[in-house]
């Protein structure tokens, strides 16, 4: 199976996904929030903002000075477009690689699933 179109490489490790995944959702977030959030260490969080930076998936501003700095993040125009491919992507993986046998529900498809449950089982032996 070849690498649908949108997969980011440098998005999907797991950390990098995370933090992109709750940047989505703001405009702009909090350095702590997010590294509290995402249960990340200040090292951590900080290499990761770093890398995405550096391919220019996010802005990132220090406001303040002394103990009253703040960073604030937000995704560039850029890294909200890679995201939205790159999620895009995943559920073409997903999508293609749940083979529908003749007569089987569509994966997710709860709705038409057989019942493995105590009754089903006791109706259909006649009890």
């Amino acid at each position: 199976m070849s690498t649908p179109s949108g997969f980011d490489e440098l998005i999907h490790p797991a950390t990098r996904l995370s933090v992109v995944s709750l940047l989505a959702t703001t405009e702009w977030a909090d350095f702590a929030f997010i590294r509290d959030s995402l249960s990340l260490s200040d090292s951590a969080l900080s290499k990761q903002l770093h890398t995405l930076e550096e391919a220019g998936y996010l802005d990132i501003r220090k406001e303040g000075g002394g103990r009253k700095r703040r960073t604030r993040v937000r995704l560039t125009d850029r890294g909200r477009t890679a995201f939205e491919g790159h999620v895009a992507a995943l559920r073409a993986i997903v999508e293609g690689a749940v083979p529908r046998a003749e007569g089987l529900p569509a994966a997710g498809d709860v709705s038409a699933a057989p019942s493995t449950g105590v009754a089903q089982r006791h109706a259909e032996a006649g009890r």
